[in-house]
């Protein structure tokens, strides 16, 4: 936790009341939770010729791989052990029919893209593809390659000094990183807010009253420079390290996380996920994840990732699809909604997705296994054309039929979102070797 000791000096404080321990934790400003020193950062952003935007990514992942076949393409065509239990409905769109635990998202499908046959998967279960839409082993020499919101804090820096553009809502259990900056290095890692996380983002025993002019800390900061410099715990003291500070005088960030104060009305759209079912070693099916999300890209953030459930389903998958799918129609419905009605869904892009799809024929255990072949997503906002579903799987869901749509072909479509080119846009890996961003084009029926 960070702290700020009160006014009174003692043996080992300083005049206006900053202990050398509060201050040097203050230097530090939550190794847990950015890696390193904001005052890096801030340094890293300005050499990287920091861009003022609003355009931002919600990214929440289905740790464990969701069923293609009984979410956005139902196969009613196929064997009763195969296509499984559930029923397409109709939508708001002309054509269109999806499974039987979204109809909310039914209801918002003229907004919504719905990907039937994403492929490029790779059978593992992590977060990797999902954040990043490179396969493991690339580049792993050197890192591997940057999370989607790595490349944003590099390309883009900060929206406000006070909000990291990078927000990573870790949860308990696997399949739940909220992604790695890879060759970029810790200075580019997400803010993680829990735990130290959080507690480093607050000022503990001290109001903003009480701490005073930020000049007169940064005095004291001056006078510690040479007992600081001596001990190598600190490299120097310079107008980066102040803005460390604006992040500790701003509410911002601490409010969005604050959902006490949301409106108990959105609140209740959005749903609380509850009661938390099928998550043994994965995460819950948290909605209230969501909601802050969008409080979090409202405020500034660039680009949030989240982990919503555990959808390994190898065991009565019918009961896990009904438990939560049903919550994740609801949450999202809300967020797409909400985001419409605060004017930022041009701006705000919207995907849900897993690493990888499940076997076509239900199992012993009324199960369904990993199925690398095809995968599926969702994606809504961001300036897109909505009210479609894109390629199809065959009669037994086993592969793509139509228009298969490719991991990189995702990634290239966020970054155009983003307002980045990724024919163009490169980074330097620490060999000083241009890397581009994806190798592939935006999807483009999308617009």
């Amino acid at each position: 936790m960070l702290t700020v000791i009160g006014s009174r000096p003692g043996r080992s404080g300083y005049c206006d009341g900053v202990n050398r321990r509060g201050f040097l934790k203050i230097g530090a400003l939550g190794v847990g939770a950015f890696g390193l020193n904001l005052a890096d950062i801030y340094r890293a952003e300005a050499a990287g010729g920091a861009k003022p935007s609003r355009k931002a990514i919600i990214n929440i992942f289905l740790g464990g791989g969701p069923p293609h076949q009984d979410m956005w393409e139902i196969k009613t065509e196929a064997p009763k052990e195969i296509r499984g239990p559930f029923q397409p409905i109709t939508t708001n769109v002309a054509g269109i029919q999806i499974g039987e635990c979204f109809p909310k998202i039914a209801q918002i499908m003229d907004k919504s893209i719905v990907l039937r046959a994403v492929v490029g998967c790779e059978e593992r279960h992590n977060s990797f593809q999902c954040v990043t839409g490179w396969r493991h082993a690339e580049l792993r020499s050197m890192g591997g390659h940057p999370a989607l919101g790595s490349v944003l804090h590099r390309l883009r820096g900060p929206v406000d000094k006070s909000v990291p553009p990078y927000v990573g809502m870790k949860t308990d259990g696997v399949w739940r990183d909220p992604g790695e900056p890879g060759f970029l290095g810790p200075t580019f890692a997400p803010f993680i807010p829990d735990g130290q996380g959080l507690a480093d983002m607050k000022l503990d025993g001290i109001t903003t009253d009480r701490l005073g002019n930020r000049k007169q800390l940064l005095s004291s900061v001056d006078r510690l420079r040479r007992d600081v410099d001596a001990s190598g715990q600190l490299e120097g003291i310079d107008s980066y390290a102040q803005q460390a500070f604006d992040v500790l005088t701003s509410s911002k960030l601490v409010d969005a996380l604050d959902l006490s104060k949301e409106d108990p009305k959105l609140r209740e759209r959005y749903g609380d996920g509850k009661p938390y079912q099928f998550q043994y070693d994965g995460a819950a099916t948290d909605s209230e994840l969501i909601l802050m999300a969008r409080r979090l890209v409202e405020v500034g953030v660039r680009c949030v990732t989240l982990t919503y459930g555990r959808w390994d389903s190898h065991g009565d998958n019918e009961g896990l699809v009904r438990h939560h799918g049903v919550r994740i129609d609801q949450a999202v419905h809300a967020l797409v909604t909400d985001l419409e009605e605060r004017g930022m869904i041009d701006d705000v892009t919207v995907l849900v997705w897993g690493e990888f799809g499940r076997t076509p024929r239900i199992n012993g255990n009324a199960g369904r296994d990993h199925w690398p072949q095809v995968s599926c997503a969702y994606m809504a906002g961001g300036g897109m054309k909505g009210g479609q579903a894109i390629g199809s799987t065959n009669r037994l869901g086993e592969h793509a039929k139509t228009r298969p749509v490719h991991f990189q072909e995702i990634f290239a479509t966020l970054y155009k979102n983003l307002g980045i080119d990724p024919r163009t846009t490169t980074l330097k890996d620490p060999a000083g070797r241009p890397q581009y961003l994806t190798n592939m084009e935006p999807i483009a029926e999308v617009g």
